[in-house]
C-alpha cells in the first residue's frame, strides 16, 4: 500500500505489494466494512465509498469471492464498528512532506506508534494540516502497459471519454486521473474496456517532488515507510519524494 509517487516509484514496490499481497486484502478488508458501514450500505450502486474500495480491491487482485464474503460480513451486526480512519501528518528526513493514512480502534496506541517511526528516522509528527495543503485528493488509476501492447492514443481517448480528466504516460505504465468523486465510475468503465490495472484508489497526489541525495537520508526514508506501511493500523502512506 506504498503512498503515490512517479513510475519509478510505483515500479520500485511492485514486487513488495505481490509479497505482502495477504496483508494488503486485510487491509482493503477493513476498508471495506467500513465503508459498507459509514457509506450507506453494501450496494456499491448506492455508496460511492464502496464502490471507490471495490475498485481498489480489484486492482490489488483480491478475489470476487473474498469481496462478497466482506461486504456481508460488513452487513452483519457489529463488523467494523470500532474502527475509525485517522490522519497523520509529519515531515520525514529533509522535511519531506508525508501523510499517514490510518483505520484503528485504538487511536492512542496508533498515534504512538506513527510518532515513534517519525521519530526513529529524523522526521517528526506535525499538526494537522501541516503537509496536507501541498497535496490534492484526487482518483489515480495505474493501467499496466509493460509489455507494450496498449496503444498510447487510444488509451488516453478512452481515459477522457470515461471522464478522467487527465493521462500521464510512461515506463510501461499508464496513469490516470479522475475527479475523487469521479474514481468509481472512471475506473468501472475503464474495467470494461479491458484494461488492466497495478493499482486503482483514491490518494493524496504531491503538488510537486523533492529529491534526497545523502544516502543516509535516503535510507531513513526508506526505512521509515516501510514500517510505516508494514503497520496493521495504517492503510496507506502518501510522500512527496521521488525514490530512484
Amino acid at each position: 500500500m506504498s503512498g503515490h509517487s512517479k513510475w519509478k516509484n510505483i515500479q520500485r514496490t511492485k514486487g513488495a505489494q505481490d509479497a505482502k499481497r495477504g496483508k494488503i486484502f486485510t487491509k482493503i478488508a477493513r476498508e471495506m466494512i467500513v465503508a459498507v458501514k459509514e457509506g450507506g450500505g453494501g450496494d456499491p450502486a448506492n455508496n460511492s465509498r464502496l464502490a471507490a474500495v471495490i475498485a481498489k480491491a480489484k486492482a490489488a487482485n483480491m478475489p470476487g469471492d473474498n469481496i462478497k464474503r466482506t461486504i456481508d460480513k460488513a452487513l452483519g451486526a457489529g463488523a467494523g464498528d470500532n474502527y475509525e480512519r485517522v490522519t497523520y501528518e509529519g515531515y520525514g528526513p529533509c522535511g519531506a512532506a508525508v501523510i499517514v493514512d490510518a483505520m484503528t480502534d485504538n487511536r492512542n496506541r496508533t498515534a504512538a506508534e506513527i510518532r515513534h517511526h517519525f521519530d526513529k528516522y529524523g522526521g517528526n509528527m506535525g499538526t494537522s494540516g501541516c503537509v496536507s495543503w501541498s497535496f490534492q485528493r484526487k482518483g489515480v488509476i495505474i493501467i499496466d502497459n509493460e509489455d507494450g501492447e496498449l496503444d498510447e492514443e487510444k488509451a488516453l481517448t478512452d481515459a477522457l471519454e470515461s471522464g478522467a480528466n487527465d493521462i500521464e504516460t510512461g515506463d510501461g505504465i499508464f496513469e490516470v486521473h479522475t475527479p475523487p468523486d469521479e474514481f468509481a465510475d472512471v475506473s468501472k468503465a475503464l474495467e470494461s474496456l479491458g484494461y488492466r490495472f497495478f493499482s486503482a484508489e483514491i490518494e493524496m497526489v504531491p503538488q510537486s517532488y523533492i529529491t534526497l541525495t545523502n544516502p543516509v537520508d535516503i535510507k531513513n526514508m526508506e526505512k521509515m515507510l516501510e514500517l510505516m506501511e508494514d503497520s496493521d493500523d495504517v492503510q496507506n502512506v502518501w510522500h512527496n519524494v521521488n525514490m530512484d
